[in-house]
């Protein structure tokens, strides 16, 4: 069963980057096992809506967006889905690949110790770009099996070892309750999960391991053993975060200082490993799945190896090293990237649902009734949590 295992993996190493990773610490340290439904409900909304997305891969042979443009049949409605998901999966992965580099360089800086080096982002840039421009997906496949394996180890590990109480985790897993000032942890808890650009992704990595319909089952088992997995990780952190509410956070590096009395000078090596794991994975998932988007509307058939595919993810690289390299704080664009990306995704879910109930495209296979409930159920909540959301961020700014 494992040998089926695939694209799944490397949709849930790309929401488990630093900014989940921080989230889940200032979750646990903030309200401790409290929002741990939040995240089960997270999983549960990310499987749901990428086993739509990557039924619509392997049925169609396509990429997300070559099945959008193909249905909408009047051109300025075309053009318009076009403009929107081209302008926010770009701008947004180019936004948050500064943090996925710094999230990386900051796993390196706890493992190698001694001051920050500068070249640090232009080492991990440069594996990125190797990993990417060699352009296969047997060895990208390979490669983040064993990354969030890692990942899972050094996490899981860490939340075992602050010997949590098992009876209060079940019943703050399956029991919801909202702490006072906890609804924009949730919103960022979910908003780190269900992320816009997996659906893209997911579509296509799908189309480039499986051919035929036959394999759906494959698929599925795929999707809700990786993202359950990387639904396990998340919540690890935040159990781990939770023997530390006194711990002031800033990322999720901090956590290990409040570690050290457990298991002394090592807890800097867990989370410098679980950090570097994470900020690698997402630092080539991100130009990956901005690739993809682009070859997707502007119906790109070349593949992994094509020119115009390679310099869309190389300028989302060069981006996120930059900002390293140069000390940029792109506090302000990653705040436009986060009301981006919470306008597109209820569009993208919208599309999505009718896409995969369109007889002409899916067959057999289309949505079944269950299915339906459940994903305009899940929608309803993420245009209400991505309202509140997008109205805190504005606020902010």
């Amino acid at each position: 069963m494992f040998k089926k295992i695939g694209p799944g993996v490397l949709v849930a190493a790309a929401f488990i980057g630093p900014g989940t990773i921080t989230t889940c610490t200032l979750a646990g340290v903030d309200f401790g096992f409290a929002l741990l439904w939040a995240m089960l409900l997270s999983v549960i909304t990310t499987v749901v809506f990428q086993e739509m997305a990557a039924r619509i891969g392997i049925i169609t042979q396509e990429g997300l967006a070559d099945s959008f443009r193909n249905e909408l049949k009047r051109p300025w409605l075309r053009n318009l889905m076009i403009l929107i998901v081209l302008s926010a999966i770009v701008i947004g992965n180019a936004a948050y690949e500064a943090g996925n580099i710094g999230g990386a360089v900051l796993g390196l800086e706890a493992l190698m110790g001694g001051s920050p080096r500068s070249w640090y982002a232009w080492l991990i840039g440069g594996c990125a770009f190797v990993l990417l421009y060699v352009g296969s997906y047997k060895v990208l496949e390979k490669i983040f099996i064993s990354l969030v394996m890692l990942m899972s180890i050094s996490f899981v590990l860490a939340a075992v070892l602050t010997k949590p109480a098992i009876g209060d985790i079940l019943a703050k897993l399956f029991i919801p309750s909202l702490p006072e000032d906890s609804l924009f942890t949730v919103v960022a808890l979910i908003g780190t999960t269900v992320v816009p650009y997996n659906l893209f992704l997911h579509a296509s990595l799908v189309s480039e391991k499986w051919k035929s319909a036959k394999d759906l089952k494959a698929v599925r088992w795929d999707t809700i053993l990786s993202i359950g997995l990387g639904g396990i990780i998340s919540m690890a952190i935040i159990i781990t975060a939770s023997a530390n509410q006194e711990l002031e956070v800033l990322n999720g590096l901090d956590l290990a200082k409040g570690l050290e009395p457990l298991y002394g000078q090592t807890a800097r090596y867990f989370m410098g490993i679980g950090l570097f794991a994470a900020g690698i994975t997402s630092a080539i998932t991100a130009p990956l799945a901005a690739a993809y988007v682009a070859a997707s509307c502007f119906n790109w058939k070349d593949g992994l190896k094509a020119t115009k595919f390679r310099l869309v993810w190389a300028f989302i690289l060069l981006v996120g090293v930059l900002s390293q390299s140069f000390q940029i704080r792109p506090i302000e664009i990653i705040k436009f990237a986060q009301v981006a990306n919470g306008l597109l995704l209820p569009v993208i879910c919208i599309f999505l649902l009718w896409v995969v109930n369109k007889t002409s495209l899916m067959g057999a296979y289309k949505n079944k009734r269950w299915q339906n409930a459940a994903g305009i159920l899940l929608l309803l909540l993420i245009i209400v949590l991505g309202a509140k959301s997008i109205w805190s961020v504005i606020g902010n700014m």
